[in-house]
């Protein structure tokens, strides 16, 4: 059988109304589902990012894809279906980047490990465990799908200058 064509999603830029909004649970775990999945891995590799949401390619859907080697390591691609935070500890910060915030990087606080229990592709529950990239990475997508963007975890003053930013960008037709 040949594999057929998967489309690669255009990643939506903030201020885009579904990144701000909490996306829906999944119910239905079919071939559209695992259809998704693969296209959102391979808008995610096309994009060059380490992690997807659903809602960050117009789908409001608590679905997110994560692969902290970037393809390096096929162990390392986690699809995550209705996840959610489930332990935390600790503290890091670190410099983050989104997809859907182009050019825009700032040091975010997040927990140094977290475990997150999710579905997979089949509807069956499993847990990741998660510390330093990964913990990030998870914290973040999770964020996506609760309609958090990581500038929301930043201090007022550095985001209304990130905000600044992005109107300039936009006012030169670069956003």
């Amino acid at each position: 059988m040949a594999k057929r064509s998967l489309t690669i999603h255009e990643v939506v830029k903030y201020p885009e109304p579904v990144l701000a909004k909490r996306a829906d649970e999944v119910s239905a775990f079919d071939e559209e589902l695992a259809t998704l999945v693969e296209e959102m891995f391979d808008s995610m590799y096309a994009a060059q990012g380490i992690g997807l949401a659903a809602p960050q390619i117009s789908i409001g859907k608590r679905i997110a894809v994560i692969d902290v080697s970037f393809k390096k390591d096929p162990k390392d691609k986690i699809a995550l279906i209705n996840p959610e935070i489930v332990a935390e500890t600790g503290k890091q910060v670190e410099e983050e980047g989104c997809l859907s915030l182009p050019e825009i990087r700032e040091k975010v606080q997040r927990s140094a490990w977290v475990k997150v229990r999710a579905q997979d592709i089949h509807g069956d529950w499993f847990e990741v465990e998660g510390e330093e990239l990964l913990a990030r990475a998870l914290q973040h997508e999770i964020d996506h799908l609760d309609g958090v963007l990581f500038i929301d975890r930043i201090s007022r003053l550095k985001r209304e200058m990130v905000l600044r930013k992005i109107k300039k960008l936009q006012k030169n037709g670069e956003w």
